[in-house]
């Protein structure tokens, strides 16, 4: 009985009656036995012979082999995600976010490794009203000018919040675009401890009145799990938001691990703690599922996170002047380019990305075939966004989600913010409570209600009841 070649493992071991010589597929010349196309699986079959119009053949090279393996896991992975579009979905249009309230007037301070001035918080207003780093200038000669290994998360998170989508003529922009940012770089590595995290909040309390400072957003984890009672990190959360701080937390990636821990900060009672959402970039919430993120009970018994966000298939800035930003720029020009025109343009870019440098004289449906792959590889959207995942671009989704409810209502304390926050989320069918807390964030509801809020008075029941009644697909 012969053996089939499958998607995931092409082996040249199991090609002993192929011819060797040229490739009649992308015509290279192969040092190894062809690949039978009888001995391939079918799908990956089909697909090969889908994409080579006018090309017969029945056997190929192992180059050509491994393109396609690679772009039917592609096909595979991000089949569902981008079913219905194209493209990467902005997030007020996934959140379904009500676009009068921007974060007008309102100031978030982001915590985090680094940070860049990128064009989408700077132009055609510069609204970072402060930047300070933690470390001596000597140890940290990094700015917000610095396109530094440590500058790119920071910079990711408050755009996700806080851009205004200059670079894309306003498409992928945050929820709050109008708000003011204060940047507290509080890393220089991919760890960062929990001294590091507690020196930027307590700065952030110092200077709090000076730069008008109103939520805090933390999107890194401290070192290991302890009850907050213990931690000295958590006892500043604690005090920050009983200053009138709201403190926004990341409760981290670890949710399919043993424990699937949740850290310091992100365990403070006081603090917001924010889980993921899989939404498969998509606005139906049928399609809405857990991405993997830390989930409790904590150490002390607390549930966390309170809500969740979208932790995936979340458009964010590239770090302009890096390799990434060369290689996403070289990408998106060979998309869109005419057939006629990619070898020009893949050797006026020599040495950006040698796949494609090795593979120029590549007949125009192979070459089209890698194009995609890296764009999907590189999780690139254009020269300048990419998506990224992680429970770091939840928590900035909801702190832009509160600037815009404190826009809607100046008056609102930290407890009410919270308790509006779960009040109008929406449960995702089918998931433990323990994982999603009380649901996926709704800032057009939320923002409905802190409207209708005046301070010190108790949320009217019969507008909640209201409220829950709408909940679910629309």
């Amino acid at each position: 009985m012969s053996e089939t070649i499958s998607a995931s493992k092409p082996s040249p071991d199991l090609t002993p009656e192929a011819q060797t010589g040229i490739c009649p597929v992308c015509g290279r010349t192969s040092g190894n036995a062809l690949i039978d196309l009888s001995l391939i699986e079918t799908d990956l079959r089909v697909l090969i012979e889908n994409n080579l119009p006018g090309v017969q053949s029945s056997a190929v090279c192992l180059q050509c082999l491994e393109l396609f393996n690679r772009a039917k896991r592609q096909i595979d992975s991000h089949a569902a995600v981008f079913a219905q579009t194209s493209f990467v979905l902005p997030t007020p249009l996934r959140m379904n976010a009500d676009e009068r309230f921007i974060g007008r007037d309102v100031t978030i301070a982001f915590l985090d490794s680094g940070f860049y001035a990128h064009p989408d918080l700077t132009l055609p207003v510069n609204r970072i009203v402060a930047y300070h780093s933690i470390f001596d200038s000597t140890d940290d000669p990094t700015s917000l000018e610095t396109t530094d290994v440590s500058s790119w998360h920071g910079m990711m998170t408050s755009v996700v919040a806080a851009g205004n989508g200059y670079l894309s003529d306003g498409f992928y922009r945050g929820l709050a675009p109008e708000s003011n940012l204060v940047l507290v770089k509080i890393g220089n590595a991919r760890h960062i401890p929990d001294d590091d995290i507690d020196r930027g909040l307590q700065w952030v309390l110092k200077h709090r009145e000076e730069y008008g400072i109103q939520i805090v957003n933390i999107s890194a984890g401290g070192d290991f799990e302890k009850s907050y009672l213990t931690s000295a990190l958590c006892q500043t959360v604690e005090r920050a938001v009983s200053e009138g701080l709201i403190v926004v937390c990341a409760v981290g990636n670890a949710g399919l691990e043993p424990g699937h821990p949740v850290l310091p900060p992100a365990n403070s009672p006081a603090a917001i703690s924010v889980g993921g959402l899989d939404d498969q970039n998509s606005i139906d919430r049928a399609k809405r599922g857990m991405y993997r993120s830390s989930y409790g009970p904590t150490i002390d018994g607390l549930q966390k996170p309170e809500v969740i966000a979208p932790s995936i298939w979340v458009a964010a800035p590239i770090l302009p002047h890096t390799p990434t930003a060369d290689a996403a720029l070289l990408y998106s020009e060979l998309d869109a380019a005419a057939d006629e025109k990619l070898p020009s343009i893949i050797e006026a870019h020599k040495g950006v990305d040698e796949d494609l440098d090795e593979a120029s004289a590549l007949r125009v449906p192979l070459l089209r075939q890698l194009i995609t792959i890296k764009l999907r590889e590189g999780s690139v959207i254009s020269r300048y966004y990419k998506y990224v995942d992680g429970t770091s671009f939840a928590s900035p989704i909801v702190a832009s989600t509160i600037a815009c409810m404190l826009e809607a209502n100046t008056k609102l304390t930290p407890q009410q913010v919270k308790r509006i926050l779960i009040d109008t989320a929406e449960r995702v069918a089918g998931i433990e409570v323990e994982r999603q807390g009380w649901g996926v964030v709704s800032p057009g509801r939320a923002v409905e209600v802190a409207r209708s809020r005046h301070s010190g008075q108790p949320l009217d029941p019969g507008r909640m009841d209201c409220l829950k009644t709408q909940r679910g697909p629309r």
